[in-house]
């Protein structure tokens, strides 16, 4: 494995860095105060302006898709992508400026994967070009939804339309006026002998009648406007059944595909945050004074200090080899390490957060700071995309069978 980076990336990396130097960081401010303002004003999740602003500048840069995988369109493979993607994920709102923010990029993938050409030309293209916004309907409320097989939303075929009929929550981007299509996993054939096969994947649009957003949930009471994470109804919502993606049965073989790639980001974009709370955490460090000197000089934090560089660079590590995998031997092959890094970046980065906020003090658990919203953010985490037990587990039967 080579982990030099070649002239095109390292040029990416400089240009991405400079775009958040000179857009996001001084307007980090300016994104909240619109949220708040949304807020009182009775709508929480209207798109912020500043965003909206951003979008053409990245655009113009030449700054935008650089998720997408060179088999469907792109020009990075996914090590030379990861980089860039946790240079991204400092700010939590600053993917979606450069149009590589979660659910999005999953379901563009996964319908540029699995769609016909008429789908992705109806439904991909416009999320492409940033034109619509999307959610991917997969847990639900009254079942553990780690085990995907556990589904209950039902999908059942009447003549030329599919009828559906559940309940979904942690329905990220649902409550977005501008998600225009939801891609809802439900069982077609419930009473098939092999499990996997009872579930199907099917697109639909978020303004079929019988789709009802019910609520906002809250992660350690932030409700991550404008973006969200929505508890949603589908009540007899009628689909043609040509929305159906890839073929009956074959949902839980797109859902393994879909979350290789939104593992590995979410790890890559954590590594960013938890690099910037290390970073917050020295400059307060170097700020405060307590008991006659600087906080800094205090032994207690030249250990945190040291731990947390070690603990990020080997997720970053480990993160980058299973990316180097997926672009070497495939996500299939690659299984073992994207669950390594889903344990470990959550982990690693909740650890240095929580480090980050008591340097801050009273100020670290406050909305003055970045690392409370970080640290909600990063506890979720570990539950999104499946807890850190689901991965343990698959880890421990793959090591195993190494021994027969």
């Amino acid at each position: 494995m080579n982990f030099e980076f070649s002239p095109q990336v390292k040029e990416l990396q400089r240009r991405v860095a400079e775009f958040m130097e000179t857009h996001i960081y001084p307007n980090e401010a300016r994104f909240h105060a619109e949220v708040e303002t949304n807020r009182k004003n009775g709508n929480a999740w209207i798109p912020t302006k500043i965003v909206e602003e951003l979008k053409p500048i990245a655009r113009a840069d030449g700054l935008w898709n650089l998720w997408r995988p060179k088999a469907h369109g792109g020009t990075l493979t996914n090590i030379e992508y990861a980089p860039l993607c946790e240079i991204m994920g400092r700010v939590a709102w600053a993917p979606e400026v450069f149009n590589c923010s979660a659910p999005d990029t999953g379901n563009m993938e996964t319908i540029l994967r699995y769609g016909t050409p008429e789908q992705q030309e109806e439904w991909a293209e416009p999320l492409l070009k940033g034109e619509i916004r999307s959610a991917f309907l997969m847990t639900e409320p009254e079942v553990a939804s780690s085990d995907a097989t556990n589904i209950q939303c039902r999908i059942d075929r009447r003549g030329d339309e599919l009828v559906v009929n559940g309940r979904k929550w942690w329905s990220s981007g649902a409550g977005d006026p501008r998600c225009k299509i939801m891609v809802v996993m439900g069982k077609t054939d419930p009473d098939n002998a092999d499990r996997h096969k009872q579930q199907s994947m099917i697109l639909v649009p978020t303004d079929a009648k019988g789709v009802t957003v019910e609520r906002a949930l809250t992660v350690f009471g932030y409700d991550d406007a404008p973006h969200g994470h929505m508890e949603v109804t589908l009540e007899d919502v009628r689909v043609p059944a040509s929305n159906i993606l890839l073929g009956e049965g074959r949902g839980f073989e797109i859902a393994q595909g879909r979350l290789g790639p939104g593992r590995i980001h979410h790890c890559m974009r954590i590594i960013g945050q938890a690099e910037r709370a290390l970073e917050v955490m020295i400059k307060r460090l170097q700020a405060r004074v307590a008991f006659g000197r600087a906080v800094a000089e205090q032994s207690v934090w030249h250990e945190r200090i040291a731990q947390s560089r070690i603990m990020i660079e080997q997720a970053r590590l480990l993160t980058l080899k299973a990316a180097y995998m997926m672009d070497t031997v495939g996500n299939k092959q690659a299984r073992m390490e994207i669950a390594m890094i889903k344990v470990i970046a959550p982990n690693m980065a909740q650890q240095v957060i929580d480090w980050s906020i008591q340097a801050h003090g009273g100020g670290g658990v406050c909305q003055d700071f970045p690392v409370a919203a970080m640290y909600a953010h990063n506890r979720a985490l570990r539950l999104a995309d499946g807890p850190d037990e689901v991965h343990r587990a698959q880890i421990a039967r793959l090591e195993m069978r190494k021994h027969g």
